[in-house]
């Protein structure tokens, strides 16, 4: 059990303590990713980047997640949105035009979120870099696979994924995705993240922006 977000972080960066001397980027998830990467970016001295993920939702039904979209447009030269679509959409009959169109409403929000969180900062270039993408958990993994799959477009040295938690299952299907996979808490009986958490309140933006001003802060403080 985790205190909260802060705790996972830290206790998480204690794993991932070896990859400190291949100067890593970590890339978290907001909104909580972003709290759990806070800490792990500051105790290995690394710099922190994040990459916003939008699921694609079913017709008429919102939260039922069908895929996933993601834009790592600037940090790895010209690439364009990487989108994934789950073979639920086949099985709901779910046709091409509709995907586009909801691609398309997902990309909007999603830029608009990274232009409040951003405030006009520059993407780190990912490329040729060891990437560890961070999570505050893997419930079934799917927008995490998606930004795997657009992390590996920056040909990075290794691609690393950590999480505090997930389901043995999830976890085991991501090694496919990425070169290592770090996850110190793996429940046989795994429900929801939020379980393995003694406070998991929702993160706001306004913090998710706090903290991304902090540690480019200190990025720009150490950079030579």
């Amino acid at each position: 059990m985790y205190r909260d977000r802060h705790d996972a972080g830290r206790r998480l960066a204690q794993e991932l303590e070896p990859y400190r001397a291949m100067s890593p980027v970590i890339v978290a998830l907001p909104r909580g990713g972003v709290v759990v990467g806070h800490e792990v970016a500051s105790a290995l001295d690394a710099p922190l980047e994040i990459l916003t993920v939008r699921k694609l939702g079913a017709p008429n039904h919102a939260e039922l997640a069908i895929g996933a979209v993601v834009d790592l447009s600037g940090a790895c030269g010209g690439d364009g949105p990487e989108v994934l679509v789950d073979e639920l959409a086949g099985r709901l009959g779910v046709g091409p035009d509709y995907i586009e169109e909801e691609v398309g409403r997902q990309l909007a929000e999603l830029r608009r979120r990274e232009e409040a969180y951003r405030g006009g900062q520059p993407r780190v270039d990912l490329r040729s870099r060891v990437l560890i993408l961070v999570d505050d958990g893997i419930a079934t993994g799917s927008t995490t696979r998606a930004a795997l799959r657009a992390l590996r477009r920056c040909s990075p040295q290794r691609l690393i994924l950590a999480v505090p938690v997930g389901p043995p299952e999830a976890i085991e299907a991501m090694k496919s995705e990425a070169d290592d996979v770090v996850c110190p808490v793996m429940p046989q009986w795994f429900r929801a993240v939020g379980e393995h958490y003694e406070d998991f309140s929702q993160t706001t933006d306004d913090q998710v922006v706090a903290l991304l001003q902090r540690a480019w802060a200190r990025q720009h403080r150490d950079a030579p």
